[in-house]
Protein backbone atom coordinates (compact mmCIF):
# COMPACT_ATOMS: atom_id res chain seq x y z
CA UNK A 1 0.00 0.00 0.00
CA UNK A 2 1.70 3.08 -1.11
CA UNK A 3 0.35 6.87 -1.68
CA UNK A 4 -0.64 10.11 0.05
CA UNK A 5 -4.14 10.13 1.36
CA UNK A 6 -5.12 14.17 1.73
CA UNK A 7 -6.86 13.82 5.58
CA UNK A 8 -9.63 16.84 6.58
CA UNK A 9 -8.18 17.60 10.01
CA UNK A 10 -10.65 18.24 12.74
CA UNK A 11 -9.98 21.09 15.57
CA UNK A 12 -9.67 19.50 19.25
CA UNK A 13 -7.47 16.66 18.12
CA UNK A 14 -3.77 16.43 17.40
CA UNK A 15 -1.90 15.49 13.99
CA UNK A 16 -0.44 12.27 15.45
CA UNK A 17 -4.31 11.69 16.74
CA UNK A 18 -4.99 11.67 13.07
CA UNK A 19 -1.67 9.50 12.67
CA UNK A 20 -2.66 7.06 14.69
CA UNK A 21 -6.15 6.93 13.96
CA UNK A 22 -5.32 6.53 9.93
CA UNK A 23 -2.84 4.08 10.86
CA UNK A 24 -5.44 1.85 12.53
CA UNK A 25 -7.96 1.99 9.67
CA UNK A 26 -5.18 0.86 6.74
CA UNK A 27 -3.63 -1.65 8.74
CA UNK A 28 0.27 -0.40 8.16
CA UNK A 29 2.63 1.02 10.24
CA UNK A 30 4.59 3.07 7.90
CA UNK A 31 3.15 6.14 7.99
CA UNK A 32 3.98 9.92 8.72
CA UNK A 33 2.64 13.24 8.47
CA UNK A 34 3.75 16.74 6.67
CA UNK A 35 3.51 18.88 8.36
CA UNK A 36 2.08 18.98 12.38
CA UNK A 37 -1.64 21.08 12.47
CA UNK A 38 -1.83 22.38 15.98
CA UNK A 39 -5.30 20.72 18.09
CA UNK A 40 -7.36 24.39 17.78
CA UNK A 41 -6.47 24.55 13.49
CA UNK A 42 -8.31 22.24 11.05
CA UNK A 43 -7.69 21.53 7.34
CA UNK A 44 -5.74 19.27 5.36
CA UNK A 45 -3.01 17.35 6.45
CA UNK A 46 -1.21 14.90 3.61
CA UNK A 47 -0.14 11.52 5.03
CA UNK A 48 2.07 9.99 3.14
CA UNK A 49 1.51 5.57 3.59
CA UNK A 50 4.44 2.82 2.41
CA UNK A 51 7.09 4.15 0.11
CA UNK A 52 5.46 7.27 -0.58
CA UNK A 53 6.74 7.88 3.08
CA UNK A 54 10.13 9.48 1.44
CA UNK A 55 8.11 12.32 -0.46
CA UNK A 56 7.46 13.30 2.93
CA UNK A 57 10.11 16.26 3.31
CA UNK A 58 9.47 17.31 -0.47
CA UNK A 59 5.33 18.21 0.48
CA UNK A 60 6.49 19.52 3.62
CA UNK A 61 8.87 21.98 1.62
CA UNK A 62 5.99 23.13 -0.96
CA UNK A 63 4.10 26.52 0.16
CA UNK A 64 0.85 26.54 2.00
CA UNK A 65 -2.30 28.27 2.25
CA UNK A 66 -4.10 29.48 5.18
CA UNK A 67 -7.41 31.03 6.08
CA UNK A 68 -6.61 32.17 9.83
CA UNK A 69 -9.32 34.72 12.15
CA UNK A 70 -7.33 37.58 14.21
CA UNK A 71 -8.04 39.39 17.29
CA UNK A 72 -7.18 42.83 18.16
CA UNK A 73 -6.07 44.40 22.12
CA UNK A 74 -4.71 41.48 23.53
CA UNK A 75 -1.75 39.19 23.18
CA UNK A 76 -0.96 35.75 24.69
CA UNK A 77 1.98 33.52 25.98
CA UNK A 78 1.03 30.85 23.13
CA UNK A 79 0.29 33.83 20.57
CA UNK A 80 -3.91 32.42 20.03
CA UNK A 81 -6.46 32.12 22.37
CA UNK A 82 -5.48 28.96 24.05
CA UNK A 83 -3.14 30.58 26.22
CA UNK A 84 -2.72 32.88 28.61
CA UNK A 85 -3.09 36.85 28.44
CA UNK A 86 0.12 38.81 28.68
CA UNK A 87 -0.51 41.99 27.14
CA UNK A 88 -4.14 44.04 26.38
CA UNK A 89 -4.17 46.93 24.11
CA UNK A 90 -7.62 49.71 24.47
CA UNK A 91 -5.97 51.15 20.66
CA UNK A 92 -8.21 49.49 17.65
CA UNK A 93 -6.80 49.70 14.16
CA UNK A 94 -8.50 51.57 11.11
CA UNK A 95 -9.19 49.58 8.11
CA UNK A 96 -6.98 51.63 5.94
CA UNK A 97 -4.14 51.23 8.77
CA UNK A 98 -4.77 47.08 9.14
CA UNK A 99 -4.81 46.95 5.16
CA UNK A 100 -1.31 48.93 4.56
CA UNK A 101 -0.08 47.19 7.43
CA UNK A 102 -0.54 43.46 5.68
CA UNK A 103 1.59 44.91 2.69
CA UNK A 104 4.61 45.22 5.13
CA UNK A 105 4.18 41.41 5.68
CA UNK A 106 4.52 40.41 2.05
CA UNK A 107 7.85 39.27 0.45
CA UNK A 108 10.66 37.68 2.61
CA UNK A 109 10.48 38.13 6.28
CA UNK A 110 12.05 37.45 9.35
CA UNK A 111 10.07 35.71 11.98
CA UNK A 112 11.28 34.13 15.25
CA UNK A 113 9.90 30.88 16.28
CA UNK A 114 7.31 30.69 19.38
CA UNK A 115 8.86 29.45 22.23
CA UNK A 116 5.37 27.07 21.93
CA UNK A 117 6.88 25.19 18.80
CA UNK A 118 8.72 21.87 18.12
CA UNK A 119 11.98 23.79 17.11
CA UNK A 120 14.74 22.58 19.10
CA UNK A 121 16.94 25.54 21.26
CA UNK A 122 20.11 23.73 22.95
CA UNK A 123 18.51 19.99 22.43
CA UNK A 124 14.96 20.92 23.62
CA UNK A 125 12.24 21.42 22.25
CA UNK A 126 10.54 25.21 22.94
CA UNK A 127 7.77 24.17 24.21
CA UNK A 128 8.92 21.72 27.12
CA UNK A 129 11.26 24.49 27.50
CA UNK A 130 7.83 27.00 27.38
CA UNK A 131 5.93 24.74 29.90
CA UNK A 132 8.40 25.10 32.65
CA UNK A 133 7.45 29.19 32.20
CA UNK A 134 11.09 29.79 30.87
CA UNK A 135 11.93 31.98 28.01
CA UNK A 136 15.16 31.50 26.00
CA UNK A 137 16.24 33.31 22.95
CA UNK A 138 15.60 32.53 20.12
CA UNK A 139 17.36 33.53 16.03
CA UNK A 140 15.00 34.64 13.58
CA UNK A 141 14.45 32.41 10.51
CA UNK A 142 13.79 33.93 7.17
CA UNK A 143 10.40 33.15 5.46
CA UNK A 144 8.24 33.75 2.33
CA UNK A 145 4.66 35.52 2.67
CA UNK A 146 3.40 35.31 -1.08
CA UNK A 147 0.42 36.77 -0.77
CA UNK A 148 -1.80 38.21 2.47
CA UNK A 149 -5.77 38.71 1.56
CA UNK A 150 -7.82 40.24 3.96
CA UNK A 151 -11.65 38.63 4.46
CA UNK A 152 -12.78 40.95 6.51
CA UNK A 153 -12.58 43.61 9.04
CA UNK A 154 -13.96 44.58 12.18
CA UNK A 155 -12.84 46.82 14.91
CA UNK A 156 -12.20 43.99 16.69
CA UNK A 157 -11.20 41.41 14.79
CA UNK A 158 -10.36 40.10 10.92
CA UNK A 159 -9.79 37.14 9.10
CA UNK A 160 -7.18 37.06 6.47
CA UNK A 161 -5.77 34.08 3.99
CA UNK A 162 -2.31 33.97 3.40
CA UNK A 163 0.47 31.81 0.84
CA UNK A 164 3.29 31.63 2.33
CA UNK A 165 6.55 29.43 2.93
CA UNK A 166 7.28 26.30 4.47
CA UNK A 167 8.31 26.91 8.03
CA UNK A 168 5.82 29.90 8.70
CA UNK A 169 3.94 30.54 12.00
CA UNK A 170 0.44 31.95 11.60
CA UNK A 171 0.04 32.93 15.40
CA UNK A 172 3.84 34.61 15.18
CA UNK A 173 2.51 36.29 11.81
CA UNK A 174 -0.40 37.47 13.84
CA UNK A 175 1.08 38.63 16.76
CA UNK A 176 3.42 40.62 14.69
CA UNK A 177 0.98 42.46 12.97
CA UNK A 178 -0.73 43.54 15.68
CA UNK A 179 2.39 44.85 17.33
CA UNK A 180 3.29 46.59 14.56
CA UNK A 181 -0.09 48.19 14.42
CA UNK A 182 -0.09 49.14 18.17
CA UNK A 183 -3.09 47.64 19.21
CA UNK A 184 -1.78 43.63 20.21
CA UNK A 185 -3.42 40.68 18.29
CA UNK A 186 -3.57 36.75 18.54
CA UNK A 187 -4.84 34.12 16.70
CA UNK A 188 -8.39 32.59 17.18
CA UNK A 189 -8.69 30.17 14.61
CA UNK A 190 -6.53 28.39 11.50
CA UNK A 191 -7.73 26.42 8.66
CA UNK A 192 -5.13 24.89 6.22
CA UNK A 193 -6.67 25.18 3.03
CA UNK A 194 -3.60 23.97 1.27
CA UNK A 195 -0.40 22.07 1.12
CA UNK A 196 1.38 21.57 -2.04
CA UNK A 197 -1.05 20.23 -4.63
CA UNK A 198 -3.30 19.11 -2.02
CA UNK A 199 -6.46 21.16 -1.29
CA UNK A 200 -9.32 21.46 0.93
CA UNK A 201 -11.88 20.71 -1.07
CA UNK A 202 -10.41 17.47 -2.14
CA UNK A 203 -9.79 15.77 1.31
CA UNK A 204 -11.61 13.36 3.26
CA UNK A 205 -12.46 13.14 6.77
CA UNK A 206 -10.60 10.69 9.13
CA UNK A 207 -14.09 8.30 8.81
CA UNK A 208 -13.78 8.23 5.02
CA UNK A 209 -10.30 7.24 4.95
CA UNK A 210 -9.46 3.91 2.91
CA UNK A 211 -6.71 2.55 0.79
CA UNK A 212 -9.01 3.52 -2.94
CA UNK A 213 -8.73 7.45 -1.75
CA UNK A 214 -4.57 7.07 -1.66
CA UNK A 215 -3.23 9.33 -4.59
CA UNK A 216 -0.04 7.77 -6.37
CA UNK A 217 3.10 9.49 -5.13
CA UNK A 218 3.94 10.32 -9.05
CA UNK A 219 1.00 12.51 -9.44
CA UNK A 220 3.30 14.98 -7.06
CA UNK A 221 5.75 15.51 -9.87
CA UNK A 222 2.92 15.83 -12.90
CA UNK A 223 4.46 18.74 -13.73
CA UNK A 224 7.77 17.10 -14.57
CA UNK A 225 8.34 15.24 -17.98
CA UNK A 226 7.51 10.88 -18.29
CA UNK A 227 10.31 8.92 -19.19
CA UNK A 228 10.30 5.36 -19.60
CA UNK A 229 13.00 2.75 -18.86
CA UNK A 230 14.17 -0.28 -20.09
CA UNK A 231 16.51 -3.11 -20.20
CA UNK A 232 20.01 -1.75 -18.90
CA UNK A 233 18.85 1.16 -18.08
CA UNK A 234 15.94 0.29 -15.75
CA UNK A 235 18.42 -2.02 -14.24
CA UNK A 236 21.37 0.91 -13.65
CA UNK A 237 18.26 2.81 -11.72
CA UNK A 238 16.74 0.35 -9.63
CA UNK A 239 20.09 0.04 -8.44
CA UNK A 240 20.65 3.49 -7.86
CA UNK A 241 23.14 4.23 -11.07
CA UNK A 242 23.10 7.17 -12.95
CA UNK A 243 22.22 6.60 -17.27
CA UNK A 244 22.91 8.98 -20.11
CA UNK A 245 20.49 11.56 -20.81
CA UNK A 246 20.79 13.38 -23.87
CA UNK A 247 17.99 16.09 -22.38
CA UNK A 248 18.74 19.16 -20.73
CA UNK A 249 20.84 19.84 -17.48
CA UNK A 250 19.35 21.07 -14.25
CA UNK A 251 15.55 19.62 -15.64
CA UNK A 252 13.97 17.56 -13.27
CA UNK A 253 11.82 14.16 -15.17
CA UNK A 254 9.75 11.29 -13.78
CA UNK A 255 11.05 8.20 -14.47
CA UNK A 256 9.42 4.63 -15.14
CA UNK A 257 9.74 1.00 -15.41
CA UNK A 258 8.91 -1.01 -18.74
CA UNK A 259 6.05 -2.42 -16.29
CA UNK A 260 4.46 1.11 -15.63
CA UNK A 261 5.71 1.66 -12.62
CA UNK A 262 7.17 4.90 -10.73
CA UNK A 263 10.57 4.64 -10.06
CA UNK A 264 12.01 7.50 -8.90
CA UNK A 265 12.71 11.60 -9.23
CA UNK A 266 15.13 12.50 -11.47
CA UNK A 267 17.46 15.36 -12.56
CA UNK A 268 19.92 15.57 -15.46
CA UNK A 269 23.27 16.83 -14.52
CA UNK A 270 26.57 16.90 -16.23
CA UNK A 271 29.81 15.08 -15.32
CA UNK A 272 33.16 15.62 -17.02
CA UNK A 273 31.04 16.46 -19.87
CA UNK A 274 28.54 13.30 -20.19
CA UNK A 275 24.99 14.10 -19.75
CA UNK A 276 23.32 12.07 -16.98
CA UNK A 277 20.02 11.17 -15.52
CA UNK A 278 20.69 11.31 -11.97
CA UNK A 279 17.91 10.54 -9.22
CA UNK A 280 16.77 12.62 -6.88
CA UNK A 281 14.30 10.72 -4.63
CA UNK A 282 13.45 6.87 -5.25
CA UNK A 283 10.18 4.97 -4.83
CA UNK A 284 10.41 1.31 -6.04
Amino acid sequence: MNGIINVLKPEGITSFDVIYKVRRILNTRRIGHTGTLDPMASGVLPICVGKATRAAELIVASDKEYICRLKFGAETDTQDSTGEILKTSDKRPEEAEFLETLNAFTGEIEQIPPMYSAVHVGGERLYKIARRGETVERKPRKITIFDITPLSFTADEAEIKIICSKGTYIRTLCEDIGKKLGSLAHMTALKRTRSGIFKIEDAVSVEDVCEEKLTPVDELFSDYEKIVLSGKDEFRVRNGAAVLNPLKTGKKYRLYGADGSFLCLSEGIEENGTRLLSSIKNFY
